[in-house]
């Protein structure tokens, strides 16, 4: 079996106005780029990873001989045992890739095709590259301790780790840490205040950082360290751009709201995404009510939709335009400005593109068993 895996393009141009004596953008359309072909008849297809440039492929295949290994840039590596669930992992500059591999039921992390210590275990989806690439962690076990490693270093034991991330900058790391029945954040080695659980952490811009945790059953937000009120449950957290504002949504009972600047908004029966626009001045979310779900985007509430995909609910950069995918009698659109576009089997959220100066969109969206790539409304190859 050969699968050919391209990378879909879209195309800006410019041409002249004579008329408005100015340059507009306008789209030409999708190009396409083959980055590797796939003759393995066993790979495994949810291995897949596609680098952020669109310019290498890496996954993972099953040989005769029931070992596995990663092929990355049509090159095979080395076999072993088996190969994490995850991995492997690229860089955010596309120039590094990661995965763990395992041999004699000890566990080893490559970064770069260099093989680093065997552990008895490897946290499953721990591997992570700083957002500047130079830097790589992940959680490791060994003889019962769970402790992260970070550049190659072993951190301090640990009952167990979670939630493991770098700041923005690459400067910071931060994770969930267990000792005895109690978790706290170890942000740059220093540990938090116990509580009986962390849900997950988030770097903001600059030194900020916010986390959710549990205390006597309720679960509340730490902010830069200090606790938020308490609710039943907490699901999302975020930073404006400018690390000023903060938005979160909580669980009070049966019905779940978003709070914004320690400010309560309306109640609803769940709330989905939460999102700030790029000059960090406006806000929107997705929320369900009466079985519907809504955008609520700088306080007003759109139309109502069977669905809104979570992940999807996106600014311009500019900040002045919005699109989300909706569903409605079974089929999928994307809704830009209020507006819906044409309507297909399925869209997918993580593909959803304004360009640089606001003006198109582009996503990728099923029709029947093929997937094509939309802009602006136009349905290419």
């Amino acid at each position: 079996m050969r699968v050919r895996i391209l990378f879909l393009a879209v195309i800006f141009v410019c041409f002249s106005m004579t008329a408005l004596a100015e340059k507009e953008q306008a789209v030409e359309g999708a190009s396409e780029t083959l980055i590797a072909e796939i003759n393995f008849p066993s790979w495994i297809k949810e291995s897949l990873k596609i680098s952020p440039d669109g310019k290498r492929a890496a996954y993972v295949v099953f040989t005769l001989d029931r070992k596995q290994f990663v092929d990355v840039d049509d090159k095979e590596g080395k076999r072993y045992d088996g190969i994490l669930m995850n991995t492997p992992v690229f860089s955010p500059d596309s120039r590094r890739m990661a995965y763990a591999g395992q041999t004699d039921k000890k566990w080893i992390v490559v970064i770069d095709g260099k093989e680093e210590k065997q552990y008895d275990n490897i946290g499953a989806g721990s591997v992570t590259f700083s957002p500047d690439s130079k830097r790589a962690a992940y959680a490791a076990e060994l003889n019962g301790k769970w402790f992260a490693v970070i550049d190659g270093k072993e951190e301090k034991q640990y009952d167990g780790i979670g939630f493991l991330g770098f700041s923005s900058d690459g400067k910071r790391i931060a994770y969930a840490a267990k000792s005895e029945d109690k978790w706290f954040a170890v942000i740059d080695g220093k540990e938090e205040k116990q509580y009986e659980g962390i849900g997950f952490l988030v770097f903001g811009p600059g030194k900020r950082i916010a986390y959710a945790a549990k205390s006597e059953d309720k679960w509340f937000a730490v902010i830069d360290s200090k606790e938020e009120k308490k609710n039943d449950g907490i699901s999302v957290i975020v930073f404006s751009p400018d690390g000023k504002n903060i938005a979160y949504a909580v669980r009070s009972g049966d019905k779940e709201f978003a709070v914004i600047n320690g400010k309560k908004v309306k109640q609803y029966n769940a709330v989905g995404s939460l999102a700030f626009s790029p000059d960090s001045k406006r806000t929107a979310y997705t929320a369900q009510t009466g079985g519907k779900w809504v955008a609520v985007i700088g306080g007003k509430a759109g139309e109502k939709y069977d669905d809104i995909k979570g992940g999807s609910l996106v600014f311009s950069p500019d900040s002045k335009r919005t699109a989300y995918a909706a569903k409605s009698e079974g089929k999928w659109f994307v809704v830009i400005d209020g507006k819906e576009s044409s309507r297909y089997d399925d869209i997918k959220a993580q593909n959803f593109n304004f360009d640089s100066g606001s003006k198109h969109i582009v996503y990728t969206a099923q029709s029947g068993k093929k997937w094509l790539l939309v802009t602006d409304g136009k349905k290419e190859k």
